[in-house]
C-alpha cells in the first residue's frame, strides 16, 4: 500500500565535490546566464539541468539532442564517481539559511497517486511547453533532478524529529555563490524512517509551493510507465520509484514567501494627478517621504513621478469567504490594474512586468526612474495560510503571486526512477 511520502535511494555528490556540483534551479537562469555560471565548472549540475550550454549557441533548448546531452552528462558524473547512490532508501534533513531566515525540511519522495487525487495540492496552472520539457528531461535522464518545494501545516512532532536529525554531522554544509547556505543530514535509522513516514501519512494534505511543472511531469511519466507495464503484462507496482517524485517538504511557518511586485509601462492615457483621483475612489492614498513598503495585508506601495504613496484599500471592497478574490494581488488587479490601467490579463499583457522581492524596492524605483516604466506597485507578501486556503478550495492563484526564497539547490539529491523493463518508454 502506497504512503503519502516514502524514503528513497538518493543519487548525490561525494561530499568533497558537493560545492562543485550544486547549482541553482534550472528555471531561475536563462541559457546565457547558465552558460556563464557553468564556465570552467565541469561538475556543475547546470550541465545536466541546462545541457544546451554544452551545445552550439543556435541549439533549440527543447531539441532532442539537448535531453540526450543531459543524460550523457549525468552518466559521466556517475561513471567518474562524482555522484553516488545511497545503498538503502533513506530520508534527508535539508536546512536552508538566507541571512537571518532559517527553514528545515525533509527530502522525500512524494506519491504520484496522492498528487493525482489532490492530497498533494496544487495552486497554479501549468504551461504545456514547460510541462513537456520536464517530461522529456525526466524520461531522458531516467531521474528527477529538480526537487518540488512542498509545505505542510507545521507539526511539532515532525519538527522535533528533524531537529534531532540535525544534531549529527551533516553530509553537506556549503554556502552557494549567492550566499545561501545548504546543509543536509542523512536520516537512515529505520525507526526514524518509519516514524516520519507515518507522521506524514497521517496528514490531510501536502501543498506544492514551487514546482508545479515538475510534479505534473512526474505524473505524466508515471502514467506512461504504468501503461507500458500493463501492455507488457507486468504486474502493477505502486511502490516503483516512477510512482513517486522528488520533494523537499517544509513546515508552513518556516516557508518564506517574498513580495512579488509589479511595474507598468504607462498610465493608460491619464496624468498622475488624474490617476490618483481615480485611485482614491477605492483606496486611501497617503503620500510618503520614504519608500512605502507595505506593512500589512491589503496595503500597497505605489511609486510614480519620483514619489512613493501608501494605498489602503477600502474595507468594503475586500470580499468575504473568497480565498482568491481576497488575495492582495487580486485586490490590486481588480480595483486598479484592470479598471484604471487597462491590464486585463497580466499573463499576456506586455505593458506589465513582475519583480521578485529578493531584488528589493530599489529595483522598482530604478525601472521607473530610468523611463522604462511609469509606475510601480509594491505588495505585501502572500501568506502561506492564504495559499493553502486557495489550494484547499481547489482554486488557482493569480499569476505571479508568490516568490519563494531561498531556493533549493539542484544536484545535491536526485531521485532515480529506474525500472529497466520500461525505461525506454517515451511519454
Amino acid at each position: 500500500m502506497s504512503t503519502l511520502i516514502k524514503p528513497f535511494r538518493g543519487l548525490r555528490p561525494i561530499p568533497e565535490r558537493a560545492i562543485d556540483v550544486a547549482a541553482p534551479p534550472y528555471d531561475v537562469l536563462n541559457t546565457a546566464e547558465a552558460r556563464e555560471r557553468a564556465k570552467d565548472q565541469p561538475l556543475s549540475f547546470l550541465h545536466i539541468s541546462k545541457p544546451e550550454i554544452d551545445l552550439p549557441d543556435t541549439t533549440d533548448p527543447y531539441a532532442p539532442e539537448v535531453y540526450a546531452k543531459g543524460a550523457e552528462n549525468l552518466a559521466k558524473l556517475i561513471a567518474d564517481g562524482v555522484l553516488i547512490r545511497d545503498p538503502e532508501p533513506c530520508y534527508y534533513a535539508y536546512r536552508l539559511r538566507m541571512d537571518d531566515h532559517v527553514q528545515t525540511g525533509l527530502v522525500c519522495a512524494g506519491s504520484v497517486a496522492d498528487y493525482a487525487s489532490n492530497r498533494i495540492r496544487k495552486h497554479e496552472l501549468t504551461r504545456p511547453q514547460k510541462e513537456d520539457d520536464r517530461v522529456r528531461q525526466i524520461t531522458a535522464l531516467n531521474a528527477q533532478t529538480g526537487p518540488v518545494l512542498l509545505t505542510y501545516r507545521a507539526s511539532e512532532t515532525v519538527k522535533t524529529m528533524l531537529n534531532k536529525a540535525t544534531k549529527g554531522t551533516p553530509i553537506y554544509d556549503l554556502v552557494a555563490d549567492d550566499g545561501i547556505s545548504h546543509t543536509i543530514w542523512l536520516i537512515d535509522n529505520p525507526e526514524q524512517i518509519t516514524q516520519l513516514t507515518a507522521l506524514f501519512d497521517s496528514m490531510d494534505a501536502l501543498y506544492i509551493a514551487d514546482g508545479h511543472h515538475r510534479s505534473a511531469a512526474a505524473e505524466r511519466v508515471a502514467t506512461a510507465r504504468n501503461t507500458k507495464r500493463n501492455q507488457t503484462a507486468m504486474a502493477p507496482d505502486q511502490e516503483n520509484d516512477h510512482n513517486y517524485f522528488l520533494c523537499v517538504a517544509f513546515p508552513h511557518d518556516e516557508t518564506q514567501i517574498l513580495d512579488y511586485n509589479r511595474v507598468v509601462k504607462d498610465l493608460n492615457g491619464s496624468s498622475i494627478n488624474e490617476l490618483l483621483a481615480q485611485i482614491r475612489e477605492s483606496f486611501t492614498v497617503t503620500p510618503s517621504d520614504s519608500t512605502a513598503k507595505p506593512e500589512r495585508p491589503t496595503q500597497f506601495g505605489m511609486y510614480a513621478d519620483g514619489r512613493w504613496y501608501r494605498l489602503d484599500i477600502h474595507p468594503t471592497l475586500i470580499p468575504a469567504d473568497d480565498p482568491v478574490a481576497s488575495l492582495d494581488i487580486s485586490l490590486l488587479q481588480n480595483n486598479l490594474l484592470a479598471p484604471l490601467l487597462g491590464i486585463d490579463d497580466p499573463r499576456t499583457d506586455n505593458r506589465i512586468d513582475f519583480i521578485g522581492g529578493v531584488r528589493g524596492l530599489a529595483e522598482l524605483e530604478r525601472r521607473v526612474d530610468n523611463g522604462e516604466m511609469q509606475i510601480a506597485f509594491a505588495l505585501y507578501p502572500t501568506r502561506m495560510e492564504a495559499l493553502m486556503a486557495v489550494a484547499d478550495a481547489n482554486e488557482v492563484m493569480p499569476p505571479k503571486s508568490t516568490w519563494f526564497e531561498p531556493k533549493l539547490a539542484d544536484g545535491l539529491v536526485s531521485h532515480l526512477i529506474d525500472d529497466q523493463a520500461i525505461a525506454d518508454v517515451n511519454p
